[in-house]
């Protein structure tokens, strides 16, 4: 099939290896634009753009998706499909050009967690299992009809970081089978169950912001899911602190926000048990384990 692949970020990368090295063939690659970061303004590539350039395929970066000039470059290729992972949401002037339509993979079980941030609110939801799902674009956003689905088990040590890399290699395998699905001609669409959804908001500073109050399983649930970004916070003294690892003390008893500090350990006290902080990181400073912080950071 004659296939034009939409992606941004590193989660992008494996769909569009195995499409790269696949029997089909990539028209063109569509990612966003190059942006200015840090002190000095250096100008930055995405990691599917640097794919594009490394293997020479043709590359388009449209500021705006329903630009007329956009619209009619991906006409001229006439695609037979094209496939999104990880990109912006489309317009209908747009997913609608491919002969068998646009499909896209989302790195959750639909009709579960709908939204920006799946993997990182079934971690912090405490899922026991997650996965991901190709579907057919729609307006609505993630509620299209499913191809494929698979599964995972989210282990106790997993976070945000692991998982993430779990469901970028398997999705790339939901991708390039889906792709064979639609060329063979033989497949079933499968419904989405509107009232099995639930939400997976854009992550901010609120959501980040540790609860004391909380039970220590959900507070190292929030952690891991916000683990190794952008990271779970409390404020010490006006001091911003992130934890990226912890787990549930039953033994120590404190009352909720209460720190326990010994020359190697950190305990916090929760609204039920406490937690054990393993790996932390001080506004402005590096990331440290937790025998290493204790060395410069005085809880008195």
């Amino acid at each position: 099939m004659n296939i034009i692949f939409m992606g941004t970020p590193d989660f992008a990368i494996p769909s569009l290896e195995k499409i790269f090295n696949s029997r089909h063939k990539l028209l063109a690659v569509v990612t966003a634009p190059d942006k200015e970061r840090g002190r000095g303004q250096k100008v930055s590539f995405t990691p599917v753009k640097e794919f594009a350039l490394i293997n020479n395929l043709p590359l388009m970066q449209p500021e705006r998706l329903k630009d007329d000039g956009f619209i009619n470059s991906l006409k001229e290729l006439a695609p037979d499909l094209l496939v999104v992972v990880a990109f912006r949401i489309l317009p209908r002037q747009v997913f609608s050009i491919p002969k068998y339509g646009s499909f896209n993979l989302h790195a959750s079980l639909l009709p579960k967690y709908r939204g920006a941030a799946p993997i990182q609110w079934s971690i912090i939801n405490g899922d026991k299992e997650t996965g991901v799902t190709t579907f057919a674009l729609e307006d609505k956003v993630d509620t299209g009809n499913i191809f494929i689905q698979k599964k995972i088990e989210v282990l106790d040590d997993d976070n945000f970081g692991s998982i993430h890399d779990k469901l970028s290699i398997i999705g790339a395998d939901a991708v390039i089978e889906t792709i064979d699905l639609i060329n063979s001609g033989s497949f079933t669409l499968q419904d989405q169950e509107d009232t099995l959804a639930s939400p997976a908001p854009k992550i901010n500073k609120e959501i980040c912001l540790i609860d004391w109050n909380k039970p220590a399983s959900d507070i190292n649930n929030l952690i891991r899911g916000l683990s190794p970004y952008p990271g779970a916070y409390f404020f010490f003294k006006d001091k911003l602190i992130k934890i990226y690892n912890a787990s549930v003390n039953k033994e120590k008893v404190l009352k909720p926000g209460e720190i326990f500090a010994g020359k190697e350990n950190l305990v916090i006290g929760c609204g039920q048990y406490s937690l054990s902080i393993i790996e932390l990181q001080q506004e402005g400073k590096k990331k440290l384990s937790v025998i290493e912080f204790l060395r410069g950071f005085n809880f008195i």
